[in-house]
């Protein structure tokens, strides 16, 4: 690796039950401690994989979708120390596996902690909920978007549904992440599918990098994330230097796993001054144009026929 080059482990996170903390804070610490020995700098968790918590809850309690949110509260502290702890220890940022956390208004919100080498501690909740989180979960919108000046280089994190959203993953760019951070969590191929694609067009639109990591395995005994499908993947836009598929690492599917990647940064500025296209570079020309008003041209019946050749 050269100076400008960062190490990165995304991890394929099983669900499992776990029954009791100190099985949970075993395989926390056997993750990261796999990860560091991987010569990885920044580990990258998943969405909602410290939902595995709630198997440390009472039986009523961690099959209720809505009370096992206020049961895990109670762990919240124990978590964050544990990370924090283990990213000091190892010398690594860890964007830890996300949690909702109740808010002083009485709402949860999904919320990815980060922890850096020093000890400081960050966090990014997810803007944009889906159809289950809005609807049957009772899961609410957070913000602001923060990126993190870290060890590595500023990063970005969008939280699974959020990286479909093209504005969201601009923002962060022209706050000046170079790496998007993306832990998912789905319970199909298709929603898998649907956040992988709009990790390859944020790191096309904005010609950054773009790391997916998802839970994956299945937990029956849970109701908030009882299916989990999909494969870590590392991403950069199809350029000079790159991968012209888009793909720097994916990893096998379903399997759980840390995927490790190396990422050139300086390869990423060479690209946006001197790419085979400027994708980065012409989005105010793109923002500019497609704000225009929509000219409607008729086509068909006697709007055909008239037609000029």
């Amino acid at each position: 690796m050269t100076g400008s080059t960062v190490r990165i482990a995304a991890a394929q996170y099983p669900i499992e039950f776990l029954g009791e903390w100190g099985a949970y804070a075993g395989k926390i610490e056997s993750w990261v401690t796999g990860a560091a020995r991987g010569g990885a700098k920044l580990l990258l968790f998943p969405e909602y994989g410290a939902m595995e918590l709630a198997s440390l809850l009472p039986e009523d309690e961690r099959s209720d979708l809505k009370r096992q949110l206020h049961g895990l509260q109670a762990r919240l502290d124990d978590v964050n120390g544990l990370h924090r702890l283990l990213a000091r220890q190892h010398k690594v940022t860890i964007v830890g596996a996300s949690l909702p956390v109740r808010g002083p208004d009485g709402l949860f919100r999904n919320r990815a902690h980060v922890f850096g080498p020093d000890g400081a501690v960050g966090y990014q909740d997810k803007l944009m909920m889906t159809r289950f989180e809005a609807e049957e979960w009772g899961i609410s919108p957070g913000g602001p978007l923060r990126t993190f000046d870290t060890p590595v280089g500023r990063i970005g994190i969008a939280i699974c549904y959020d990286i479909e959203f093209p504005l969201i993953g601009h923002a962060l760019a022209e706050a000046g992440a170079d790496i998007l951070l993306v832990p998912s969590c789905t319970d199909t191929e298709a929603g898998y599918r649907r956040v992988r694609i709009g990790a390859q067009a944020r790191a096309l639109e904005n010609q950054c990098y773009v790391v997916q990591a998802p839970t994956v395995g299945d937990a029956p005994w849970s109701p908030a994330v009882d299916v989990n499908v999909g494969a870590a993947g590392v991403f950069a836009p199809p350029d000079r230097g790159l991968p012209p598929m888009g793909v720097i690492s994916e990893g096998l599917f379903d399997k759980p796993e840390w995927l490790f990647a190396d990422l050139d940064l300086e390869r990423l500025r060479v690209v946006r001054q001197a790419g085979q296209v400027l994708n980065r570079r012409d989005w105010p020309a793109h923002a500019e144009r497609s704000a225009v008003a929509i000219e409607r041209q008729d086509l068909t019946g006697a709007a055909a026929r008239n037609a000029v050749p």
